[in-house]
């Protein structure tokens, strides 16, 4: 079983990850598409998904919590 403050570290250190990756994988794929947006916006555009990423897998979490404990 995983101890609290280690599911805490996992979940911080996931979401660090996928914020770096997915402003990477912006900065790379949208000029291919011929979209120039400032290092600015890609970093709001990012926290953005990033939260809404945040969100879905809480929601997500939660049903399969409801599904499993049913």
């Amino acid at each position: 079983m995983q101890l609290k403050r280690h599911s805490l570290l996992e979940s911080i250190v996931n979401v660090a990850v996928g914020y770096v990756v997915a402003l990477l994988s912006q900065i790379i794929i949208f000029p291919v598409f011929g979209l120039q947006v400032s290092l600015q916006d890609n970093i709001l555009i990012g926290l953005f998904f990033t939260a809404v990423s945040i969100v879905r897998s809480y929601i997500l979490r939660r049903i399969f919590t409801r599904f499993t404990e049913a």
